[in-house]
């Protein structure tokens, strides 16, 4: 009896759930007819239009996307890329149809370098003598930071502005190791490679308490002067106000002058439909991202010649490679096709990574430097391109950073799991038999054998050295230079102009024109790479249009996932590998 309950019940899902992806498939059917017949209407821009700017979603260098699909699906801009962000406001800038943009960045969740490049967007847009609202219930600081460039900011009575300065914290778990009995077991170079560092004692060291006061500093003057700037105010002010916490209640904040006005959204956008012109009973025509950015075409139409842009974003692995996961596989084959594309005439690398496979970032130096040998190649770092991420940019002709990009970070390591105090501790014993003694190599439920403890520290100082040469050679310093700046420590963009690691500062827009000036172009289109296929795998990863719903929904996800990637091969990181890592997960808040 209970066999044929469960085969019912079995059978019932499964035909639920094919009822349930021939409805999805005629949806998308249905979506792409209709995206065909409207594309032309749905992308035009009436007059007196705004721009609304919403960037309280999450937001990666660029994003792979569909966009007639996801225009008519309403699946667009759940996740933004930060390349469509700065097109959609470059473009509104030169558009007489839009006027202005309402601007909301309460919970920015960009980087801060990746927000200094829309500011400096938004700051261009100002330039071209169009309006900048900004409103919020609450601002974060980064939001504050971005909206500081508005002519005005309005914000709610009942809300508060977080304004505050700079800290970062770091977790050490070495008390907790020896409580619990699991280890990491660490091999390292560099006395500020101070990734592992929680690993091996209980309080921060004096080198690692340097360089990320160093870094924070560094930041924020640069926060500090741009507000200050924006806000008609004096750098001791702004300090001032962030020792005291003087302008967390709304009505210090306008007492302090950091925002204008103080009233409710519908406020609000009475505000804008008297700067464009309308009746409070009229209706604004707000503008999306995506909509900006269709209606205005991307190419030069006398641009015979284009500049390759290289979007390396995420973690680097050992593998094939995706829009998040730098790898081998895709990188080499990308380098490769842009460099035998006789319309290709540069390259820009753009790097957001804090590293990680030290092969890997190999190899991928290796295709960068083949390329150089054939074409301009410059390289634009966003929010971090440190470690590894700083290894595959360093043999570039030139380096771009955004002055609050972290980079450097020169320095190698490897961590090892070892839990086996812990499994004592639970009555479990590990034996093993060899043909040889070191025939067992690694296990996590035995000490680390010293001799190969030595050869993992022979490796590791081996991988610096080469790391070292790549830089030596790329930035034109000598190995004595490279090791003043190198054992792991870490730098914003405007600290590694000054130590030589990066040419100059600026955005990728910077670097395009860099690397245009390089091969000599006038005139150039920019064409975006990798390239990824539109497959069921694509639409469905948490990257792809699909895939943020997914992750909304576990039961939809949990069947979407057992339909279309059982027995898929995955991205495979292990331990074992030595790592060209940033040095430690710095959240500046």
């Amino acid at each position: 009896m209970n066999f044929f309950k469960s085969f019912f019940a079995s059978m019932l899902g499964s035909i639920a759930a094919l009822g349930l992806l021939i409805s999805f498939f005629f949806l998308v059917i249905g979506g792409l007819t209709a995206a065909i017949s409207t594309l032309e209407r749905d992308t035009e821009i009436k007059q007196n239009s705004v721009l609304d700017l919403n960037l309280n979603k999450p937001m990666q260098e660029r994003v792979y996307r569909l966009d007639a699909l996801e225009s008519i699906l309403g699946l667009n801009e759940q996740i933004l890329g930060l390349n469509t962000v700065v097109s959609a406001i470059r473009k509104a800038a030169v558009d007489d149809k839009i006027k202005g943009i309402r601007l909301r960045s309460e919970f920015i969740l960009a980087g801060w370098a990746q927000t200094h490049a829309i500011r400096n967007a938004l700051n261009d847009f100002r330039n071209h003598g169009k309006f900048i609202y900004a409103y919020a219930d609450l601002f974060t600081q980064k939001g504050y930071y971005l909206a500081s460039v508005a002519d005005t900011i309005m914000m709610n009575p009942a809300g508060n502005l977080d304004f505050k300065g700079l800290a970062s914290e770091v977790l050490y778990y070495d008390d907790f190791q020896d409580k619990t009995g699991v280890k990491m077991e660490v091999v390292r170079h560099g006395k500020y490679k101070s990734a592992v560092e929680p690993y091996l004692q209980s309080e921060m060291s004096d080198e690692n308490r340097l360089q990320i006061k160093s870094l924070l500093q560094s930041v924020w003057q640069t926060l500090r002067s741009e507000m200050a700037a924006s806000r008609n105010q004096s750098e001791k002010f702004l300090d001032s106000i962030a020792s005291n916490l003087s302008a967390y209640q709304p009505e210090q904040a306008l007492n302090q002058k950091l925002i204008d006005l103080l009233g409710y959204e519908d406020e609000f956008v009475n505000h804008i439909k008297n700067t464009i012109g309308i009746a409070e009973s009229e209706e604004i025509n707000y503008v999306t991202i995506s909509e900006v950015n269709a209606g205005i075409s991307n190419l030069e139409n006398k641009a015979k010649d284009d500049i390759a842009v290289i979007y390396a974003q995420g973690p680097i692995l050992y593998g094939r490679g995706s829009e998040t996961v730098i790898a081998q596989g895709l990188f080499a084959e990308t380098f490769e096709e842009v460099v035998k594309d006789d319309a290709i005439k540069a390259i820009v690398l753009r790097i957001n990574s804090p590293g990680g496979s030290a092969l890997t970032s190999e190899k991928i130096w290796r295709s960068v430097h083949l390329a150089k040998e054939a074409k301009p190649v410059v390289v634009s770092f966003s929010d971090v391109a440190a470690s590894g991420g700083y290894y595959i940019g360093a043999g570039a002709d030139k380096i771009v950073a955004d002055p609050l990009s972290v980079t450097g970070s020169i320095g190698v390591f490897a961590t090892l799991p070892n839990f086996e105090r812990a499994s004592r501790k639970l009555g479990i014993n590990a034996e093993q038999v060899r043909t040889h003694k070191n025939a067992s190599g690694y296990s996590p439920f035995e000490p680390l054998d010293p001799v190969l403890k030595s050869q993992i520290q022979s490796a590791i100082a081996s991988t610096y050295t080469l790391f070292k040469a790549r830089v030596s050679q790329g930035r034109a310093l000598s190995m004595e230079a490279v090791e003043d700046v190198a054992q792991g420590r870490v730098w914003t963009g405007a600290q590694a102009v000054e130590k030589g690691l990066v040419d100059t500062l600026g955005t990728l827009d910077d670097a395009v024109a860099l690397a245009a000036k390089l091969a000599q172009l006038p005139t150039y289109n920019r064409v975006a790479y990798p390239k990824f296929d539109p497959s069921l795998e694509a639409l469905f990863s948490p990257a792809g249009p699909f895939g943020y719903y997914l992750q909304q929904v576990k039961p939809l996800k949990k069947f979407a996932h057992t339909l279309l990637f059982t027995d898929h091969p995955k991205q495979k990181n292990t331990a074992l590998q030595i790592q060209t890592r940033m040095p430690f997960e710095l959240n500046m808040n």
